[in-house]
């Protein structure tokens, strides 16, 4: 099922037993719809307040159920800030995060002196100018296969991970007072585009030069990039496979 949500009151993605999450909730729903208890997985685990609006999810069931049902039905039982925008029935052998090639996500940057309301969920608010080519020029060094224990927050998580990944896309464009980072890569570091986007805004300010960032990059010790920025701004755009989701349906 391709999934849309706000993740601004829940605490992640993946399910924890003490605290509101995205599969916490659409395992309740699918319960209430099934009757049994089903297990999800997403293609992408996403951090406490990030959002999504391509997330992808995959479970078996022997309910058999027109797919409008997955849509409709599920939508019926979930939270207003979580909805299903599209179900397929997939073959056994596909793997919702093996089967991925790549993840999209977008960072989108506020600029304003005044707080805005409707923007405060899903975008990081600041004030003043950002040199956006002087941005760009270090997303340069960004795309490619590269160790990114840099922009890990920890020694210790960058033991437990494996920090070697492969961008195919970094850029930031404007559209008058809004800033995007959008970033696509075969998968991503706990607080990674966080910490780069937090290391981008010290280029785009001037406090931190391009050389200084390629340098960073270069070093590779985890807790070198950041500062890292609010999840709110951040969101799943795009879990990319090889052909659609239509090509592992039977």
């Amino acid at each position: 099922m391709v999934v849309e949500y706000d993740g601004t009151d829940y605490h992640g993605s993946q399910y924890q037993a003490n605290a509101p999450t995205i599969q916490g909730e659409i395992e309740k729903a699918l319960k209430k719809l099934t009757g049994k208890r089903t297990r999800i997985k997403a293609a992408s685990r996403t951090d406490a307040g990030v959002h999504a609006c391509g997330q992808v999810v995959s479970f078996d069931t022997d309910k058999v159920l027109p797919l409008s049902a997955y849509t409709d039905g599920l939508n019926h039982f979930l939270p207003e800030d979580i909805a299903v925008k599209e179900a397929f029935e997939a073959e056994k052998t596909f793997d919702v995060r093996r089967d991925a090639v790549s993840r999209e996500y977008r960072y989108s940057i506020l600029k304003s002196a005044i707080r805005s309301p409707l923007q405060r969920r899903f975008a990081f608010r600041m004030d003043g100018e950002l040199d956006i080519a002087a941005m760009n020029k270090a997303c340069r060094a960004l795309v490619g296969r590269h160790d990114l224990a840099s922009f890990v927050g920890s020694v210790e998580t960058a033991k437990k991970k494996r920090t070697v990944r492969s961008i195919f896309k970094a850029e930031v464009t404007q559209d008058e007072d809004m800033t995007f980072f959008d970033i696509v890569a075969d998968s991503f570091l706990p607080h990674q585009v966080r910490n780069m986007v937090g290391s981008l805004i010290q280029v785009g300010q001037g406090k931190m030069t391009v050389d200084e960032f390629y340098t960073m990059i270069e070093s590779r010790t985890p807790g070198m990039a950041g500062p890292t920025i609010p999840a709110g701004g951040l969101c799943l755009v795009r879990v990319n496979y090889p052909e659609s989701p239509g090509r592992y349906a039977k």
